[in-house]
């Protein structure tokens, strides 16, 4: 029984030293799942920009690739505005096509960006001019 009490003893502290190896690893991978996070956002917001300014473009009478612009600009957070690289606007075949090109942030949205960016398209029917 002695010697039972002994071999406690020594591994007294075993639970806390495996946390903190296994710790590094938990952080990383919450990381990781937060990156893939804002990059199928950002994907999700190309999208829907490039829908609203497709929309805006076909219904507007005038100036419609500032109209088409304005709306992709307007549809965004703050952060993923400034980080807009493209915005196409043009007309083609009966639809009015938009193409919005973002980059992806870094872990903080408005910080820093990949170099990458992802591209959202959409198309609308143009409507008729009276």
């Amino acid at each position: 029984m002695h010697g039972r009490l002994l071999g406690r003893e020594r591994d007294r502290g075993q639970t806390a030293i495996e946390f903190l190896g296994v710790t590094p690893l938990i952080i990383l991978l919450a990381v990781a799942l937060w990156q893939c996070a804002l990059i199928g956002y950002t994907f999700s917001l190309a999208g829907n920009a490039a829908d609203e300014a497709a929309h805006q473009g076909a219904i507007t009478e005038g100036s419609r690739k500032g109209a088409c612009r304005d709306a992709a600009d307007r549809e965004l957070p703050k952060a993923w505005r400034r980080a807009m690289k493209t915005t196409k606007c043009s007309a083609s075949g009966g639809l009015y096509k938009a193409e919005v090109r973002l980059q992806v942030p870094v872990l903080v949205p408005g910080v820093l960006n990949w170099p990458f960016g992802v591209e959202g398209n959409a198309a609308a029917p143009l409507e008729a001019e009276r």
